[in-house]
């Protein structure tokens, strides 16, 4: 009888010790938000707050070096008898800058064609530091007769890249799987491109 009593306050015990801890985790929240506010630990607690209906500026990107200005040009190949070109051909970007451009392909045979890009660069050095997100030469496209596609290139240029270099070319080579894959082609190099760690 003694030991029955002693297990139903053990159990009760535990039940409030439970009862204390949820309500503890349940009130951190709105103690944790007002500690920040008050001592200015969290940024992310004071941007919630719309002071008389403003709301708080967007966080600028720190990643984008907006005190340089990179020309990127444009430049399609097709290795057969189709049409492939750049919407436009040429933009300038900040380095850090998610930048997306397109491409235009239209396969004018009369059969079906599997067909793939190889993308190059110029300066040479570029490529080290030009990071496609999303490229269309990632994998392989099948197309029907006269059929049309727009693909897109997502790409950011690493800020690391030489300031000497004003201009890079990305140009794309498309050619038809199955046949002979033909080399990457030497983009044009440009005059103020051209210098490389300062010689």
């Amino acid at each position: 009888m003694n030991l029955q009593r002693e297990n139903f306050r053990m159990v009760g015990k535990l039940a409030l010790v439970a009862g204390m801890m949820f309500a503890f985790g349940y009130a951190l929240v709105p103690l944790y938000k007002a500690i920040c506010e008050m001592t200015g630990l969290n940024v992310l607690a004071l941007n919630e707050k719309v002071i008389s209906g403003v709301k708080p500026a967007p966080a600028e990107n720190t990643q984008i070096d907006t005190t340089r200005t990179i020309t990127v040009e444009f430049d399609a190949n097709a290795r057969g008898p189709w049409d492939f070109k750049p919407a436009q051909r040429s933009l300038q970007v900040h380095p850090g800058e998610l930048t997306t451009v397109m491409y235009e392909f239209q396969n004018i045979q009369n059969r079906r064609m599997s067909a793939q890009a190889i993308p190059s660069y110029a300066p040479q050095q570029a490529a080290a530091h030009f990071n496609k997100v999303e490229c269309f030469c990632f994998t392989q496209y099948t197309l029907e007769p006269g059929e049309k596609k727009s693909w897109p290139v997502a790409f950011v240029i690493d800020p690391k890249l030489s300031k000497d270099v004003k201009t890079i070319t990305l140009s794309y080579t498309f050619f038809e799987v199955g046949g002979r894959t033909p080399p990457a082609p030497v983009a044009a190099v440009q005059p103020d491109a051209a210098v490389v760690g300062g010689t």
